[in-house]
């Protein structure tokens, strides 16, 4: 079994209680926007950090982590993209792929909107945006998520607010 904090569009501003909330998780990934590489390392020493690059980063986020990640954990495969869009409405560049290739658990960020559904047109596949942790944006709350991946399930999917985006 493996714990996973996710989190994503933190801007620039990494909410101490992040660290805390993270602190029992056998890694981090962060769904693109980090901001500067400084976020990075503070979630590294929390436990290892699995990323992409959001629109927003510069060169220094962007040479360390990729566009897409495609990675297996406990037998579940995985895709990780900044810009995905949403169950029934992929984005372009990522629809031909999600539907010829689907992942069983697919995340994103972006769209700073916390969004956690089955998507029931591609053989149940998992969705999951964490929503928006930084300051920077329109949510109106700050989110994270953790969960847990055992024997190829998902499960103890848990929703975590960090308060108001202007707190």
């Amino acid at each position: 079994m493996i714990k996973i904090g996710l989190i994503s569009d933190t801007h620039g501003y990494l909410d101490p209680q992040v660290l805390d909330y993270f602190s029992d998780c056998d890694e981090i990934w962060h769904a693109g926007d980090f901001g500067p590489v400084a976020i990075a390392d503070q979630l590294k020493e929390v436990a290892p950090l699995v990323g992409v690059y959001g629109n927003i980063d510069g060169q220094d986020i962007r040479s360390e982590y990729p566009l897409h990640q495609r990675f297996d954990r406990e037998g579940v495969d995985i895709w990780m993209t900044h810009i995905g869009g949403i169950p029934g409405r992929y984005c372009i560049p990522i629809r031909e792929e999600i539907q010829n290739n689907t992942p069983e658990l697919f995340i994103c960020g972006h769209s700073h909107v916390l969004k956690i559904a089955r998507d029931q047109e591609l053989n149940k596949m998992l969705y999951i945006n964490p929503g928006a942790a930084g300051r920077h944006g329109f949510q109106t709350e700050r989110t994270i998520v953790r969960f847990s991946i055992d024997s190829g399930k998902i499960e103890n999917v848990e929703v975590i607010n960090l308060g108001s985006r202007s707190g």
